[in-house]
């Protein structure tokens, strides 16, 4: 019974093939970074400040070019946009093995800017290919293979830049982008369900349709959960190595890992979503509680479980939200934005992690990157609470609309834009003529990037 919920998503047609095409798309991806770190720190002499810079750029470029990828995406087709990405980024990681360091550091903006939206693809066909009600477990599928891909990808960056050198490296990361392109080329997965409107239909919802106050929490929700995320693990090697148990460090982070998977697992047999927030907030609360056990290695990984295992399931709530809230001519717009997020926030989240490590002591990075995860929860939690309360308002949802003597049928009720289909608020009109039904107000919400 427990796996029935993963048999019925992975027998939908096209979920195997594409799940296994994205997590191998995103094992070069997730290497980037630590390689890049060591050519510049390695080939180039530089310290980790400067090598901190690239990363940051190579961040900034993708986090604004995320959402332009996904809206051409949308306008143009997945093709389109996989052949200029690929042909990109392989120039990027051929070229940027050989340049100085100041060019580095501007190319890796373009080199961000224009990276394989292996990510968003994913998900977006995710949405495009399972019914909305088996979204939850194919997310946390996505999920789960996403820390797959987070924990091959850098394990063997490292082995490579450590044995035949960076350099090499980088070119390994250019040949698997090529071949992660091409895959996902070749199975050009659908980015529309088969009902919704085609590309070619041309259609166009305007930003304002989706781009709402309660979007936009879900992407500062979203954000949090990545800065806590790569805040404990820069906050984890400190703790060690302060301890100087800095060799228990892999077991601990693969230990914390793998709660993770176990959460988006058990959350994926879930039959009732829960709002992103509400499975944030616990785990940034019990993020700072890990300090406690700053001691000793066992404490600590013992102290990691609540939290880790709530890891995945925040992801994957927020993406099932954007997924359900976005129209889907706009759904890859909306995605990359998701990405971007979820980019931000791992790039937020380790300098200040190791701010408060470094001014402080490590324990505090525990505190820092859980509290501010908090007072992310808690601002975003009013407005949660206050949607679902009008949502649940009996006298809202059942007062029946008033009919004139002369009109024995009943009034029909008013047109709803495409854009609310989705939406989990009623209407103002579908409120007044009392045609709002358990469809309208089902509670929101059920992947690092």
């Amino acid at each position: 019974m427990l796996l029935t919920p993963y048999r019925e998503t992975l027998a939908l047609p096209g979920i195997k093939s594409l799940l296994a095409v994205a997590t191998l798309a995103r094992i070069p991806i997730a290497a980037g970074a630590v390689v890049l770190t060591l050519h510049v720190v390695t080939d180039l002499g530089r310290g980790y400040g400067a090598a901190g810079l690239v990363g940051a750029a190579l961040t900034i470029g993708g986090s604004v070019g995320a959402p332009v990828i996904g809206r051409l995406i949308d306008r143009r087709g997945l093709r389109p946009a996989l052949i200029l990405t690929t042909v990109a980024e392989v120039i990027f990681w051929t070229v940027a093995q050989s340049l100085p360091y100041w060019p580095l550091l501007i190319f890796a903006l373009f080199g961000g800017f224009l990276a394989l939206p292996a990510f968003s693809v994913a998900r977006q066909s995710i949405a495009a290919l399972t019914p909305e009600a088996q979204r939850l477990p194919a997310f946390a599928l996505d999920s789960i293979t996403t820390e797959i891909s987070f924990m091959a990808g850098p394990a063997l960056g490292v082995l490579i830049a450590t044995g035949p050198g960076p350099r090499v490296a980088m070119l390994t990361i250019a040949a698997g982008i090529l071949a992660s392109g091409l895959g996902l080329w070749l199975l050009n997965p659908p980015v529309r369900a088969e009902h919704e409107a085609p590309i070619a239909a041309g259609e166009r919802v305007p930003r304002r349709s989706w781009l709402r106050p309660r979007f936009v929490a879900i992407l500062a929700v979203t954000l949090a959960a990545t800065l806590v995320l790569s805040g404990t693990d820069v906050t984890i090697v400190a703790v060690l190595r302060e301890n100087g148990e800095l060799s228990w460090s892999g077991v601990v982070m693969s230990l914390w890992a793998f709660y993770s998977l176990l959460g988006g697992f058990a959350y994926g047999t879930m039959h009732r979503r829960l709002p992103a927030v509400a499975i944030l907030t616990p785990m940034a609360v019990l993020t700072m509680a890990v300090a406690l056990g700053s001691a000793h290695w066992w404490l600590l990984a013992i102290l990691l479980i609540p939290c880790g295992a709530l890891c995945a399931p925040t992801i994957t709530a927020s993406a099932d939200a954007v997924s359900r809230m976005t129209p889907a001519s706009a759904r890859g717009e909306a995605m990359g934005l998701h990405n971007s997020s979820l980019t931000v926030g791992v790039a937020l989240g380790g300098p200040l992690a190791g701010l408060a490590a470094d001014t402080l002591s490590p324990p505090w990075g525990f505190v820092t990157v859980g509290g501010i995860g908090t007072l992310i929860a808690l601002a975003v939690l009013p407005a949660e609470l206050l949607r679902r309360r009008r949502s649940a308002d009996p006298t809202a949802a059942s007062a029946p609309t008033p009919q004139p003597d002369h009109q024995p049928e009943p009034a029909l009720p008013s047109p709803r834009p495409s854009a609310d289909a989705e939406s989990p608020l009623p209407t103002a009109d579908a409120l007044a003529s009392g045609t709002a039904g358990p469809a309208d107000i089902v509670p929101t919400a059920a992947g690092h990037p």
